[in-house]
């Protein structure tokens, strides 16, 4: 059959019968009356020489013919109304799958992207946050905002901005420390990242202690349980403004040690699209 021959209306008159089970139900969903529902179908089942529908005295009924179209047709509708939900200002809507650290995506990228959707409204964003572990091909991501080095294979790296560390707590636990070496008695929080404590250390002019405190794969779940009062977390401050704002955390000491920046990263392999050079743009405004 060609496209110019679809009985779309016979069609949407079937989807809406076979999901109600009812030609006045789906009468009231198309805002037509049942008889013209009930025409449409008739009309259908004649062109195709098959009945779709037992009418039963209370509803209907699907046959074999109508289970074997059924599928095929709400598959349809379903993809052309996704279609024309992306449409925006009169521009088609462009799905944007971000993986992003979860300390970034509360600490920095959350209250700033109000203006992200008021400046790119075309852009359909999806955030998956992760902890910093993550394979972009395999999670079907377009791009990742991550913490490191910027070295990984494969991919197109571009810097954001630094984010140096530096011990956050609680303030109980701030008013014993009065020293840097006052922190070899506290429970120290770590990371993932071994030589975080060492390297802060090193920077004060001490000797590491052993650092024996829990191990967290999110900085941001570690700072939480600094401000609980588990220890002391390093972290990066910036992201953490809030929290020392409010005085639920606190920084005990000015120094900081760089360990890293955020990076804005996708693989080279795939072109740049028009979501993902307005998320990239946006990203340099911001930082």
């Amino acid at each position: 059959m060609s496209r110019a021959q679809l009985p779309l209306n016979a069609l949407r008159a079937f989807e809406a019968s076979a999901r109600h089970l009812s030609f006045t139900r789906a009468a009231i969903e198309l805002c037509v009356t049942q008889a013209a529902v009930s025409h449409q179908v008739k009309g259908l089942e004649q062109r195709l020489g098959a009945t779709l529908f037992r009418r039963l005295p209370r509803g209907l009924a699907l046959t074999d013919e109508g289970l074997a179209l059924l599928p095929t047709v709400r598959d349809s509708f379903d993809r052309m109304g996704e279609v024309l939900e992306r449409f925006s200002a009169g521009r088609v809507m462009e799905v944007l799958s971000v993986g992003v650290v979860g300390t970034f995506a509360v600490g920095w990228l959350l209250p700033r992207l109000p203006a992200f959707r008021e400046a790119h409204p075309f852009v359909d964003l999806r955030l998956f946050t992760n902890n910093n572990r993550i394979d972009i091909a395999g999670e079907g991501l377009d791009c990742a905002v991550r913490f490191g080095d910027g070295a990984w294979h494969g991919t197109q790296a571009v810097p954001l901005f630094a984010a140096p560390m530096t011990p956050l707590c609680a303030p109980a636990v701030a008013e014993r420390l009065r020293t840097p070496e006052a922190l070899k008695s506290e429970v120290l929080l770590r990371s993932y990242r071994a030589d975080d404590w060492p390297d802060w250390f090193a920077a004060a002019g001490l000797t590491p202690p052993p650092i024996r405190g829990p191990v967290f794969d999110s900085s941001w779940v570690m700072v939480e349980a600094a401000m609980q009062g588990a220890g002391v977390a390093l972290a990066p401050s910036m992201m953490f403004a809030r929290d020392l704002e409010q005085g639920r955390l606190v920084r005990p000491f000015a120094l900081e040690v760089g360990s890293g920046m955020y990076w804005l990263t996708w693989l080279k392999s795939r072109a740049v699209t028009p979501a993902l050079a307005a998320f990239r743009d946006w990203l340099a405004e911001q930082v």
